[in-house]
């Protein structure tokens, strides 16, 4: 369990119960690119929407703070939040998949988020801390691209089973990703593997496969890196007008049967305590 009771005092009855109260949350799982463009956030739902298929109690914590896209994704007409004594309460999707995202907390969600890393380390702390997640079995943390603040926050401050992996065919992407690999290293995080998305496109007349960003690399990056190869993901338009309609729940997603037992697989795993690194010279 991620969350615990602080041991009763003398006034116990007079603390104003929190969110932390209520919160059992199981296993974290984030889900990291090297860099931006890779549809990181595409997976994190898609793993979300898998693992609630199959009976699992998920929600999804957007921390990517200034380019938040959950929402979108999985709420056709946006939602009002409404109020939880105990703290900020989460949208839930149409299947029951519990949702925080800064853009559920924006009068717009077109409005710019302008902030400093310290003010983006704090509300995704916030996230973790006050939203009412209630009982969960998985919590998906939908990271930013690279290895800056947000990252680096969620891998010190989250008590997380691992890390998934997510790049493209194109060179750039592999390069970056091994950056984002060394980061979760260095902070003792399990790599549970590495997923290539947007690898090839399947024409609907011809059948035949086109690798339009270039032959995959994945497998030998992954086997670099010594994690596993879980799935190559194909370019699906349909997934495209589903995101775009806040329906991506309609979309079946078989491809991620391997990756959702990989998942699991690590959930019987011991976890590591949490760790942190001084960074204090760089």
């Amino acid at each position: 369990m991620t969350t615990t009771h602080q041991p009763p005092s003398e006034h116990a009855s007079e603390r104003v119960p929190k969110a932390a109260d209520v919160n059992r949350i199981d296993h974290v799982v984030a889900v990291l690119s090297g860099k931006g463009g890779v549809g990181k956030s595409i997976v994190s739902s898609l793993l979300a929407v898998s693992l609630r298929r199959k009976g699992y109690r998920v929600g999804i914590l957007d921390a990517d703070i200034t380019g938040p896209s959950i929402p979108k994704m999985f709420l056709p007409s946006g939602i009002q939040l409404g109020n939880d004594p105990l703290g900020i309460p989460p949208a839930v999707s149409r299947t029951g998949i519990k949702l925080m995202s800064i853009n559920l907390l924006l009068r717009s969600e077109s409005d710019a988020v302008v902030w400093r890393g310290p003010l983006i380390g704090r509300a995704i702390q916030q996230f973790w801390t006050d939203v009412v997640w209630g009982e969960l079995d998985y919590l998906i943390v939908d990271l930013p691209p690279g290895t800056s603040d947000a990252s680096l926050t969620v891998m010190q401050f989250l008590p997380l089973s691992g890390v998934l992996l997510v790049t493209s065919p194109q060179g750039l992407a592999g390069m970056v990703v091994h950056k984002a690999a060394q980061m979760a290293e260095m902070l003792h995080v399990p790599l549970l593997g590495l997923i290539e998305n947007m690898s090839y496109f399947v024409c609907p007349d011809s059948g035949k496969s086109y690798e339009i960003f270039g032959p995959s690399h994945a497998a030998e990056l992954a086997q670099a890196l010594g994690i596993p190869f879980l799935a190559r993901l194909p370019i699906q338009p349909e997934l495209t007008v589903l995101s775009d309609t806040g329906r991506i729940e309609d979309y079946l997603a078989k491809e991620f049967a391997p990756i959702v037992e990989q998942i699991e697989k690590a959930a019987q795993a011991p976890r590591l305590p949490p760790f942190s690194i001084d960074l204090g010279g760089l």
